[in-house]
């Protein structure tokens, strides 16, 4: 299920401008290096410039991923960007070929990390700069850790595992971490040595991987995301590796008949599943927030589907769980969210980005473990299937096999009629 938009996602409603003083140096086209300061050291990752006449706008780059934002301000020597479908932005003072400032990421309850940014114009390497042309490049790299890789992360004593899939050129390493809630998206990085650098920032995260590879070949090492959170990881080369499946993580209670369940929409109507618009419906319910990224790649995904499949039966619910307990921010966010992705779809305001807040809310289920976490729904009001997390377009053929299986149960769910004496579908 996801994100046709990962490589360049056009925002509905552009916001740049440049409004620059004649003596401000102005803002450079082209490739900068740019980077932020985690506790783990210096995270890097792409930035693209382009103008089209007055107007700017920007690419995040990490690996094959090209993010684009559109609302990028230039404001005498001051850049300003918005994440798109985030409330995260950038700030940046321009001096000729650096910028210097800091980059804001909201978390629960409307908290903020600053966390430190500059940026260098010119240059595009990653982790390790590129050896003088004069050098000796033709020695191969020591290791190759193509493939994939069984992994435990370790975040206070408390383990989880998680698979690893990376490709390798040379010493560029370009992968991602498979969870049981999601992904990690695109990273990138270098393998220097026995030292393995990954990062990535693409609006919605910041995240840094430092790690050694022993002689036997096991990796270990410790990740940062953003300034407060960080784990240890150990990896081990398995081609077999795998997760198991994802379903019934999140599953309804015995006593449950059906998921009843009754939030605000955007413009403060109270919405439940009982109303006629979703009566013999085939519903997908989307457990979501704005702050999460594999909830923007579900949506990128969701956005065209339910586009294409809503004169045949089907009602996308997405269920809002917002960094704000305050309706109004809270309705911001998921419009700026809504914009980024053309979303046609119902979405409604549910509660805060906390999984024991969502569960309180959802009696009906025997938790909520992930966001997103999605439920199907037949024409009867039966649940179907949960699936808990979301693998994205980073993940390669793991991504492709989701959308498959996803349009399968859902051209199923479709095809089904309920008999009017049993309200199953018939046959059953």
């Amino acid at each position: 299920m996801i994100l046709a938009g990962c490589s360049g996602r056009d925002a509905a409603n552009s916001s740049l401008s440049e409004s620059r003083k004649p003596d401000a140096p102005p803002l450079r086209v082209g490739l900068w290096r740019a980077t932020l300061t985690l506790p783990g050291g210096e995270l890097p990752f792409g930035l693209e410039i382009e103008r089209d006449g007055t107007r700017s706008r920007a690419y995040l780059i990490n690996g094959s991923e090209r993010t684009r934002i559109d609302e990028v301000n230039v404001d005498g020597g001051t850049l300003r960007m918005r994440m798109p479908g985030f409330e995260n932005t950038l700030e940046a003072q321009i001096e000729d070929r650096t910028l210097t400032g800091e980059v804001v990421m909201v978390k629960l309850g409307g908290k903020q990390q600053r966390i430190p940014f500059s940026a260098r114009f010119g240059e595009s390497w990653r982790f390790v700069a590129p050896a003088p042309a004069s050098a000796d490049t033709a020695a191969a790299a020591p290791f190759d850790i193509s493939g994939r890789w069984a992994v435990e992360f370790v975040d206070a004593g408390k383990p989880a595992p998680a698979v690893g899939e990376f490709q390798q050129d040379g010493g560029s390493v370009t992968g991602t971490f498979m969870t049981k809630s999601g992904d990690h998206r695109y990273l990138a990085g270098d393998l220097q040595g026995n030292e393995l650098l990954l990062s990535k920032f693409d609006g919605g995260h910041a995240f840094l991987y430092r790690a050694r590879i022993s002689a036997s070949g096991t990796i270990e090492g410790q990740y940062w995301s953003g300034l407060a959170h960080t784990e240890t990881f150990t990896a081990q080369r398995n081609e077999n590796a795998n997760l198991g499946e994802a379903e019934n993580a999140t599953k309804m209670r015995d006593d449950a008949v059906v998921l009843d369940i009754r939030f605000p929409d955007l413009d403060g109507r109270m919405v439940s599943l009982r109303d006629p618009q979703f009566a013999g419906k085939v519903l997908v319910i989307a457990l979501a927030g704005s702050w999460c990224p594999n909830c923007h790649d579900e949506a990128a995904f969701l956005a065209p589907f339910y586009v294409q499949n809503r004169a045949r039966g089907v009602e996308v619910v997405s269920l809002m769980f917002e960094q704000f307990d305050d309706l109004p921010k809270a309705v911001a966010a998921t419009r700026r969210f809504r914009s980024a992705y053309d979303i046609q779809y119902t979405t409604l305001i549910a509660g805060i980005s906390d999984k024991q807040d969502a569960a309180t809310r959802l009696p009906q289920l025997n938790g909520v473990f992930a966001f997103p976490t999605t439920i199907f729904i037949d024409r009867m009001g039966k649940v179907r299937r949960i699936h808990t997390g979301f693998s994205g377009p980073a993940t390669g053929d793991h991504h492709r096999r989701l959308i498959e299986q996803f349009e399968t149960l859902t051209e199923q769910l479709i095809a089904e009629t309920p008999d009017p004496k049993t309200n199953r579908p018939a046959g059953t």
